[in-house]
């Protein structure tokens, strides 16, 4: 029998992992705050639900990709949400990035109703969403995982089971560390060899193809180098998963030096008015701050 499976959020992210779930050949059901992208996905077969729980009712897989810890919370365990809709046996699974803790207190609700949960936050950008490629860290069950194994081949290239409950979250921390990292070393080197005299576009052609390769370099300088610093992945999510980082390393006695200095750059991100920029655009800050603009 073909599983039934529901997604709610469908943002940057949401809306293409949605749309490759109808590629795989899934029936999808789909809810959204917003009506446009609901409508949209209907056009392409999806059918409509009016809340989350219409969508729990409805479905054996249930997915959310949410913006932050509180609206998953609400989405889940608030009035018309997915626990009140939720039949034993059912797989809840969230691609959000919330805090690890929340996770699990959300895995201990669902649990006691018979659910099964997931926690299942992705990396890759909206061009991995668009292309399937997405990396998928997931926490929970290992049966729950097992079962839903076919579904995140379909939204992604890289599966990969984490642990317990909440490991998928923390598998997402560390995951935004480094690209926090990469992102703000990336700008800094752009900037160090144009104020050189150096051309940059040389600089990445020369070593990316050395220790210094990543996706970022891969990926991030050619749209900057054109002046395009639309998201992508949007500054103020990346300042908001770093701030789940830093709460995390807090509880654990953990000291992120490097971390809490890039978060202040993102933190500057917001100040000066790029929040919907991609989180590349942090090279905006060391702009300013180098009273050097990338060419």
């Amino acid at each position: 029998m073909t599983q039934r499976i529901g997604y709610i959020g469908l943002g940057l992210m949401g809306k293409p992992i949605a749309r490759n779930l109808m590629k795989a050949g899934f029936p999808l059901t789909v809810y959204n705050r917003s009506r446009t992208a609901v409508d949209e996905l209907v056009r392409e077969g999806a059918q409509p639900a009016h809340s989350p729980r219409a969508v729990a009712e409805a479905c054996d897989f249930v997915f959310t990709n949410l913006p932050d810890t509180p609206d998953v919370e609400s989405v889940v365990l608030g009035p018309e949400g997915i626990m009140e809709g939720a039949q034993p046996g059912m797989i809840f699974i969230d691609n959000s990035t919330i805090k690890p803790e929340a996770a699990r207190k959300i895995a201990d609700a669902l649990a006691g109703v018979g659910v099964a949960a997931l926690d299942a936050p992705v990396s890759g950008g909206d061009v991995g969403a668009q292309a399937g490629t997405l990396a998928v860290m997931v926490g929970g069950p290992e049966g729950a995982f097992e079962e839903a194994l076919p579904i995140f081949q379909a939204m992604g290239k890289t599966i990969t089971y984490v642990g317990e409950s909440g490991a998928g979250q923390v598998a997402k921390a560390c995951n935004q560390i480094m690209v926090a990292a990469q992102m703000v070393a990336m700008g800094e080197l752009l900037l160090l060899a144009q104020k050189t005299g150096v051309d940059p576009r040389r600089v990445v052609d020369a070593i990316r193809g050395g220790a210094a390769q990543c996706w970022t370099l891969d990926v991030k300088p050619q749209r900057l180098f054109v002046g395009e610093r639309g998201p992508g992945f949007k500054a103020y999510m990346q300042h908001k998963d770093l701030g789940i980082v830093m709460d995390t390393a807090r509880a654990y006695g953990m000291p992120l030096p490097g971390t809490a200095v890039n978060m202040q750059l993102y933190e500057s991100m917001l100040q000066l008015g790029m929040r919907d920029l991609d989180n590349s655009a942090v090279i905006g800050v060391l702009e300013v701050m180098a009273g050097e603009k990338l060419a």
